[in-house]
């Protein structure tokens, strides 16, 4: 434990305090701009945030808060979304693999048949659209589904020989975490308390 003459002193990184508001009035700000302009290259280039200002930047932003707040959820769809564009074959193959057992959540998804690496692209790019045209509780269902699709795919898939003996099995679990987290977002949204 400090005293507050060392606290006063001390030079260092940002305040925690600081830090959570910064991130939660981005997110806010950014959200709220996105659903006020109904434009539809505003919509664009928010969708494509992480493209020009990469991914570490949110990163530092927003990964650091709760699942359930709205820079939290935030943060996992453009992970998400990101992650889909660097490994589309990949995340199309557990997807296919995984649209038989977890066929509501293929559903609400909305991938179009049969799930190639440009449809689960797209699919990224809708939701997060949804995000700022149209109801942020469905953006957030439809990326909970899709979490889980993949977490069903990478189940029955046979892990990369390069992967140690259970780590997909353990980031499919990860992955249906991440659904249960989007899911209780969108209820948060609906009932007007995703902060």
């Amino acid at each position: 434990m400090r005293t507050s003459l060392q606290l006063d002193q001390h030079v260092g990184g940002e305040a925690p305090a600081e830090t959570l508001e910064v991130a939660h009035a981005t997110a806010q700000v950014i959200v709220h701009r996105g659903r006020a302009a109904d434009d539809p290259e505003v919509t664009r280039r928010l969708v494509e945030l992480v493209d020009e200002l990469g991914l570490d930047a949110l990163s530092q932003l927003w990964s650091q808060r709760p699942p359930r707040s709205l820079p939290g959820a935030l943060w996992r769809l453009h992970a998400l979304r990101q992650w889909v564009i660097a490994q589309p074959e990949e995340v199309a193959r557990w997807y296919r693999a995984g649209s038989a057992w977890a066929e509501v959540s293929h559903a609400v998804a909305g991938v179009v048949d049969p799930p190639g690496p440009q449809e689960v692209r797209v699919l990224a790019d809708h939701v997060l659209r949804g995000v700022y045209a149209g109801d942020l509780a469905v953006a957030l269902e439809r990326a909970a589904a899709f979490c889980r699709v993949v977490a069903a795919g990478r189940g029955v898939e046979p892990e990369a020989d390069d992967l140690p003996a259970g780590e997909g099995a353990r980031r499919g679990m990860a992955l249906l975490g991440t659904a249960e987290d989007l899911d209780a977002a969108a209820r948060l949204w609906r009932r007007d308390r995703l902060e």
